[in-house]
């Protein structure tokens, strides 16, 4: 296995493993709201943390698609 074959596997692992903690932040920040509820009203509220959720997928489709390519075979 190459240096660059290994590398592309570890940053595809490596977004999908970010984009799952920011969507699991982002459901926790979202059960804590009665707890702070002037901040995450002010902060955007549901809004805030559907935009956090929708990152968090594009993250984890780009570590998904970076994945695919390295396992077969990366641009040649």
């Amino acid at each position: 296995m190459s240096g660059h074959l290994l590398g592309g596997l570890v940053l595809g692992i490596l977004a999908v493993v970010v984009g799952i903690g920011w969507i699991f932040g982002a459901l926790r920040r979202r059960s804590d709201r009665a707890e702070t509820a002037p901040t995450y009203a002010a902060t955007g509220g549901v809004v805030y943390t559907a935009f956090q959720i929708g990152c968090a997928g594009l993250l984890i489709l780009g570590g998904l698609a970076i994945l695919g390519l390295m396992l077969a075979g990366g641009p040649t």
